[in-house]
């Protein structure tokens, strides 16, 4: 191999190797942002809510003044009608003062009303972003730990394929030695019989020949009658 196709198959490594890096920081990351961005949602409802509690609170100020200005005007109207035009002035300058009040209190109103329309629409997107993201991170957390998992069974079983192939040309090899100690014992006991003369009485005796063996009935039975006669 060529030192151009080792460097680029060390560069392709090190490539990798720092992809690998890069995407294991990226996880970490995305899993701080998330966290801040949680953070950050949870003080703009914090601040939602006290904008919420202004609103109500210049609701019910803007609902006071009207009452207090209705008010005014009928007592303004009642004065007048029983002729005390003083009193009905007087009622009336209030309605004025009232009314006052109330512009600048609706415009409060209107600015939180406006403030947590916005508020709300804001949070709710950022809250959709959030899920979005935490899903996205969930699932390729899943599929990493499902394709590492592939990869370590894939391993195993190459493993295990190859320690089992080992195992059997081991056992191949013990029943080789085994026929060959075998056959190494039968020769032994062949030499040995040879020796002590036990493989000569055995070729007499398929030969049907008994050499020292018993003699037969009518030999012997020739045997006693010569001893007889010389007796």
């Amino acid at each position: 191999m060529s030192l151009r196709k080792i460097w680029t198959a060390l560069r392709g490594a090190v490539n990798e190797g720092t992809e690998a890096v890069v995407d294991s920081q990226s996880l970490r990351i995305l899993d701080q942002e998330l966290r801040e961005a949680k953070s950050e949602l949870k003080a703009c409802d914090e601040n939602l809510t006290k904008i919420m509690a202004k609103r109500k609170l210049s609701e019910n100020k803007v609902n006071s003044l009207q009452a207090d200005i209705d008010n005014y005007s009928n007592h303004a109207i009642a004065a007048n009608e029983k002729g005390d035009e003083t009193l009905a002035i007087e009622c009336a300058e209030r309605v004025a003062e009232l009314e006052s009040q109330l512009e600048m209190e609706q415009g409060l109103l209107d600015g939180f009303l406006n403030s947590e329309r916005s508020l709300k629409s804001n949070i709710a997107k950022a809250k959709a972003n959030v899920r979005r993201m935490e899903q996205q991170i969930d699932q390729v957390k899943a599929t990493e730990s499902v394709q590492k998992a592939q990869v370590a069974v894939s391993t195993r079983h190459t493993g295990a394929n190859s320690k089992v192939k080992t195992a059997l040309d081991s056992l191949d090899r013990i029943k080789n030695k085994q026929q060959q100690r075998s056959a190494e014992l039968e020769a032994a006991e062949e030499l040995a019989a040879d020796e002590s003369g036990s493989s000569l009485e055995g070729k007499l005796k398929a030969a049907g020949i008994t050499p020292g063996g018993q003699a037969s009935g009518s030999d012997k039975l020739a045997q006693l009658l010569a001893k007889r006669e010389k007796a």
